[in-house]
């Protein structure tokens, strides 16, 4: 797997910088220790800019080519999650219910590892701006950055990124021209009848048969309203309602989450599930409030970029573990937001076997580090060459 041997041996000072991210997790837009360590060791690197406090916490580092030429973007998010971590290695978090069991402390230290050898080398015509983004698992720094002008004010014309993928053969990248990842909306429905005694469900209005005959009747959405050819997912993932065994409760609520990819499809699901919510409480004699947020647009590779991106992931991982066309999925991100902003592409890295995304046991394989940064590094080298 030709890594490229000045990044080969950065390994173990990636590893350090990985773990140490690891052990000091931090969330959405709070991250104050993560953002000093990062700028710490930008400054150490010789970049040449280091700007700070974007999105709150977050940096946008720029290492100047040999020429002058376009500004490329590649990011890393930095956040970890409200999760207790039971992996049992010696470098796990310190910090109670919080842990990077996404695998973002790998990706800032892949990018880390990339700055060094292109502020070591500066082979290229351009400038690199490195994007190190905070809250990408809630609140949608993506979002922030591109809103708080980030492309305009460092001139960047594209814009990469890369996300970890446990159990996707090691060193393997997989993309795909077009919609790789969903846009998500989540809707919270709360439903209120008239409380009473169980044994007496004539003098209430039970908020349980609606709250029922709602989730229920939502599923038809996907069955009854949509394109068989078309992807949808609608799920309800929480159900509350009810305090004893005796009680009608005067009140409940659900949530749900809603996965699509274009814009006629999320307009279509929020109308009917309106429509469908709204109904069925008129029907039980209930009333009902909803919430209905608009989350993260859905993740879309500009096609051109994807195929340059894939080339470049064939010269450092080989051509057969790279698969340009392997369709899209139903998670979402908010480099969404970047790629609304900029063309570019988003591409996933097999690390292995191991646990999943999200899962406490879950822990980023520092083997994977120097491919994911040999490949912004010759990305880099490939689109701005020096003349």
């Amino acid at each position: 797997m030709p890594v490229i041997n000045r990044i080969a041996a950065l390994a173990p000072e990636m590893k350090e910088w990985r773990q140490w991210l690891h052990r000091h997790p931090e969330l959405e837009f709070q991250l104050p220790k993560t953002a000093a360590y990062v700028a710490e060791r930008l400054r150490e690197i010789g970049v040449d800019e280091i700007h700070e406090g974007i999105a709150t916490s977050g940096i946008v580092a720029l290492i100047k080519g040999r020429q002058d030429g376009p500004v490329i973007g590649l990011r890393a998010d930095m956040d970890a999650l409200p999760i207790d971590e039971i992996t049992g290695v010696d470098y796990a978090s310190e910090h109670d219910g919080k842990m990077h069991a996404c695998g973002h402390d790998g990706h800032t230290a892949m990018l880390l590892g990339a700055a060094k050898y292109l502020a070591e080398t500066r082979n290229f015509a351009g400038t690199v701006a490195l994007l190190f983004q905070p809250a990408e698992e809630d609140g949608g720094g993506g979002e922030v950055m591109v809103r708080e002008g980030v492309m305009e004010r460092f001139a960047i014309t594209e814009v990469y990124g890369i996300h970890n993928a446990p159990n996707l053969p090691f060193g393997h990248f997989h993309t795909t021209q077009g919609a790789l990842m969903a846009a998500v909306d989540t809707a919270w429905v709360t439903v209120t009848g008239r409380g009473g005694h169980g044994a007496t469900p004539h003098e209430c209005i039970d908020p349980i048969p609606a709250i029922t005959a709602m989730v229920g009747s939502l599923q038809t959405i996907v069955s009854r309203n949509l394109f068989a050819m078309d992807e949808l997912v609608v799920s309800v993932t929480q159900i509350h309602v009810g305090t004893a065994n005796n009680i009608i409760p005067e009140t409940g609520w659900f949530c749900a989450t809603i996965r699509s990819f274009t814009p006629e499809v999320r307009a279509m699901v929020e109308r009917r599930f309106h429509e469908i919510v709204e109904g069925t409480a008129a029907a039980f004699g209930v009333s009902v409030e909803i919430r209905y947020d608009k989350g993260y647009p859905p993740t879309i590779n500009d096609g051109d970029k994807a195929r340059f991106a894939a080339e470049v992931a064939r010269e450092v991982s080989g051509p057969e573990a790279v698969k340009d066309d392997a369709g899209r999925e139903m998670g979402a991100e908010d480099f969404s937001y970047m790629l609304e902003a900029r063309p570019g592409a988003y591409l996933f890295l097999g690390t292995g076997p191991g646990a999943g995304l999200h899962h406490p046991a879950f822990d980023f394989n520092d083997e994977a580090a120097p491919i994911g940064a040999s490949f912004f590094a010759r990305l880099v080298e490939r689109a701005l060459p020096a003349r």
